[in-house]
């Protein structure tokens, strides 16, 4: 395998290539093509946002420490009797909101005025993945006993279901009816949406912890509770780049996430490091650590794997700057510049880090945590420029839409609740 040659040297390489977008091929097929075939995609670039000049604005933050403890949603959904661990946005109208919960249940609800538009049924257990494909017209689920269910949302009718081992990811083909998900068996299924025609990707012998498709949908990234990380053809079935050992994580991967363009991955691992890895040959580029400390194997004591090892639990690209945000579970939140490796802020939340995510078309990211609140932090100071909160458990998930303007939060206390996205500078 290519991961596995000579050129695993996991010193940051100041090369151009690991930055240039991968240019696919030519052509236009159609969805149906992709579907059937998952073959050629085009893939536009599209728009990147402004430039760093265009952001360049004097901000001197806020003072977190004087706000009032408030509830500063708009809408609140109240209808789990548990634990809300999942939230999604419909992409293409931001109308829409599905959420899952340990109640064993789904919901299918309106963003505006929280007004349920139907239920998921038929989970048998905790739901703890729900996302609507890319046109917005199916909405999948799916439970820890490994049943996923695919909803239609215009006619609110269930049309495709299926039971695989217990369910640890699910993700939605970027530009086709196409289903994956990862189980702790180790193999990940990706089903066409709804014939069910299936391929199977087998991984090592334990779980498969985090994945998501490429941009050009034609392969995916897949981590493991080994360490391990694979890059996979969809039409082949074949792995293309495989990283273990050196190259790979010492402890289970908890999080992955993939540039723009494609050319690039992060990943997150419970050993306290995170990967930048290059798409087209597999090479580790980059590698982000705290303080400088190596990253190390977390053994079974728990009070000991505690104060040593400081899981990474989410990473995600910048759109519009070379830079990234990495969280982590001691609640910082770390951003790096990319093309040189060096770290740029570090923002401190009091409790774990749950989850990040960057403006689609700007400097500003968002961090929720274990205390109820999501932050928002620009990233070219490293200032807090807001803060929401308003749940009174922690917050497990959390969406924003494209434009910036609403966010969805889930949360512990059995509630999601809808934030519109306010700040001075609009």
């Amino acid at each position: 395998m290519e991961g596995e040659d000579e050129g695993s040297n996991v010193e940051f390489h100041e090369d151009e290539e690991i930055i240039e977008v991968i240019e696919l091929n030519d052509g236009d097929p159609s969805p149906e093509d992709v579907a059937s075939e998952l073959e050629d995609i085009e893939v536009a670039d599209g728009d990147h946002g402004a430039s760093d000049e265009e952001w360049e604005t004097e901000d001197e933050g806020i003072d977190e420490t004087t706000e009032p403890m408030q509830d500063d949603s708009e809408v609140t959904f109240s209808k789990h009797s548990g634990l809300v661990f999942c939230v999604s946005l419909d992409p293409k109208n931001n109308t829409l909101a599905v959420t899952g919960g340990e109640d064993d249940k789904a919901f299918v609800w309106r963003v505006s005025d929280g007004e349920l538009q139907f239920e998921i049924t038929g989970h048998t257990d905790s739901v703890v993945c729900a996302s609507f494909n890319h046109e917005s017209s199916l909405v999948a689920t799916g439970d820890m006993n490994g049943i996923i269910k695919v909803w239609r949302v215009e006619s609110k009718e269930e049309i495709w279901s299926f039971e695989v081992g217990d369910l640890e990811w699910l993700d939605w083909h970027p530009c086709a009816q196409v289903l994956m998900v990862g189980t702790t068996q180790g193999s990940s299924w990706m089903w066409k949406i709804p014939s069910g025609e299936c391929k199977t990707f087998q991984g090592p012998s334990c779980p498969s912890t985090c994945g998501k498709f490429l941009p050009d949908g034609k392969r995916a990234v897949i981590g493991y509770e080994d360490g391990t990380v694979r890059f996979w053809d969809l039409k082949q079935g074949n792995a293309i780049h495989v990283l273990k050992g050196h190259d790979g994580h010492l402890g289970s991967l908890t999080c992955v996430a993939v540039n723009k363009d494609g050319s690039l991955v992060l990943t997150g691992s419970v050993d306290s490091s995170t990967k930048l890895l290059n798409t087209n040959t597999g090479k580790v580029v980059g590698v982000f650590l705290i303080e400088g400390k190596p990253p190390r194997k977390p053994e079974t004591d728990e009070e000991e794997e505690e104060k040593e090892f400081v899981s990474v639990e989410s990473v995600a690209f910048c759109n519009v700057l070379p830079l990234i945000a990495i969280g982590h579970l001691n609640g910082m939140l770390a951003i790096y510049d990319i093309s040189t490796q060096t770290l740029r802020h570090h923002c401190q939340h009091e409790t774990g880090i749950v989850k990040v995510l960057w403006e689609e078309n700007s400097p500003l990211v968002y961090s929720c945590s274990m205390d109820g609140t999501v932050r928002l932090w620009d990233a070219r100071s490293g200032k807090l420029v807001n803060k929401y909160g308003g749940h009174t458990a922690e917050i497990l998930d959390f969406a924003i839409n494209r434009e910036a303007s609403v966010m969805v939060t889930a949360a512990g206390d059995g509630k999601a609740k809808v934030f519109c996205l306010q700040r001075p500078d609009r």
